[in-house]
């Protein structure tokens, strides 16, 4: 299996390092940018697996980045948000509802949080395929439930008929 890689995008040098050092004990390749443009480029030329961002990126917002991250991979690419600015409910659920992030922390998170969010999102991908039934198998499941739920149905008003004394056809 290759290795995995995870971009890193945070203005503040000690706060990446930070978030890199969380992954060490892992094997996963660590890329770094400091703003949102080379974030940008990083992910375009390294094509990660997943991208840990801080909101308040200069050059590009964290935000934008991290909404053209998932356009453009049609949401195959994880996004994590951090942010120590964008505090409440309403921008956690801005990221995750409408920029497509995956996960949303706010500072100070907690590390092993953080770092669990990644691993599953990280594995997430690679059984999520071989989990799903296929379209048809679907269909088909729906159809016979749909014709067991009429033929019931069916069945309980005759016998509601029979039971107050109506006809039944």
């Amino acid at each position: 299996m290759a290795e995995k890689k995870i971009l890193i995008v945070d203005y503040d040098s000690k706060s990446l390092d930070s978030l890199a050092q969380l992954f060490e004990p892992y094997d996963f390749h660590i890329i770094k940018a400091t703003d949102g443009v080379s974030g940008y480029e990083n992910f375009a030329s390294q094509k990660p697996d997943l991208v840990i961002l801080e909101a308040m990126l200069p050059k590009l917002h964290g935000f934008d980045l991290a909404k053209k991250i998932s356009h453009e991979t049609k949401g195959k690419v994880p996004v994590i948000i951090v942010t120590g600015l964008y505090r409440g409910p309403q921008y956690r659920n801005e990221a995750l509802n409408f920029l497509g992030a995956s996960d949303y922390f706010e500072k100070p998170f907690d590390k092993s949080k953080l770092v669990e969010s990644a691993l599953n999102l990280l594995d997430e991908g690679e059984e999520i395929g071989e989990d799903l039934p296929s379209d048809k198998t679907i269909l088909e499941g729906l159809s016979k439930r749909i014709k067991r739920s009429s033929k019931k149905s069916q069945g309980e008003e005759e016998s509601e008929k029979e039971n107050s004394g109506e006809d039944v056809e």
